[in-house]
């Protein structure tokens, strides 16, 4: 019969369900109290009933902070970093209505480290035989995608760590555009929440997508600013020392428009296999694996 016991939540003295008990160290927990938890707190389990009465209220106090918050950048794809530069705070979600998600809003101090991990997955590639059958190409052909993971340890009394994905649509060569934007991303994000000098700070962006190119161009030195009081090109154009010139007229040195968010213009890259000397016929568009050897074209073909 104990079995079938009704259980009531040691928080807020409500009945708990069927299946919906969380157990602690000394007692139970409700699910709709567990949604309040800290998504980056691990040891629920090993917790007591009163450090959780303590952690809900460090929770409510997060809420109020919530309203002093105002991110001027963000880095991520699915889960992102919202960081709000001139209060030196920054929070970690997936939420698109983040206010009322409620993330912990952390101060650049408690950051102790900011690791990016570059995880590479390979898949076989298949054909059909006359038979009909699923075969392997000879050689063996594979694609690649290059997964982002972030780890930011974090010196708090609730959790040491926040771990994300940065990448949303993973790279699929190493040294893409793709690619090199994400490791910018990782990078900027280091710089800034290990408190790299403060930049000053431009106006604020009508989207974060642009206050993103912002953060990202601060970080890495590159030259920001208003816009260019020339008239706008008629297209983008390279500018030297690696800058180029948005068709807004604004210079910029990252792969994304400070002014209008605009991706820079791709230069056409040139291949010719690093182990026959193979070229293709079209240098700028080669086949994904040489002819000639067999060997997969990547940036180390790239001349």
């Amino acid at each position: 019969m104990g079995l079938f016991n009704k259980k009531v939540c040691d928080i807020c003295g409500g009945e708990i369900g069927l299946l919906g008990n969380r157990r602690l160290a000394d007692g139970n927990l409700c699910k709709d109290c567990a949604r309040k938890l800290s998504p980056w707190m691990t040891d629920r389990r090993e917790s007591t009933v009163e450090e959780i009465r303590q952690h809900l209220m460090y929770r409510a106090l997060n809420q109020r902070a919530m309203a002093e918050v105002h991110p001027t950048a963000v880095a991520g794809a699915n889960t992102k970093v919202y960081i709000d530069q001139p209060a030196r705070k920054f929070f970690v979600t997936a939420a698109t209505n983040w206010r009322d998600a409620n993330p912990d809003v952390i101060d650049f101090s408690q950051v102790i480290d900011v690791k990016t991990e570059v995880t590479e997955h390979r898949t076989e590639e298949y054909h059909r035989d006359r038979e009909g059958r699923q075969v392997s190409f000879n050689p063996p052909r594979y694609r690649y995608s290059y997964e982002f993971d972030t780890t930011i340890m974090v010196d708090s009394p609730w959790f040491n760590r926040i771990r994300f994905e940065l990448t949303g649509d993973r790279p699929d060569r190493v040294g893409s555009d793709e690619y090199r934007y994400y490791e910018q991303q990782a990078n900027a994000l280091r710089a800034v929440l290990m408190g790299a000098p403060k930049v000053q700070s431009a106006p604020q962006a009508p989207n974060l997508a642009d206050a993103l190119a912002r953060a990202i161009n601060q970080v890495a030195g590159a030259a920001m600013g208003a816009a260019a009081t020339a008239k706008p090109a008629a297209a983008p154009q390279a500018a030297a020392g690696g800058q180029w010139t948005c068709a807004c007229g604004a210079l910029n040195a990252g792969n994304f428009c400070t002014n209008c968010g605009a991706k820079r213009p791709e230069k056409k890259r040139v291949f010719r296999c690093d182990k026959c000397g193979w070229t293709p016929e079209d240098p700028t568009n080669p086949p994904k694996f040489c002819p000639n050897c067999g060997d997969p074209f990547n940036a180390a073909d790239e001349i």
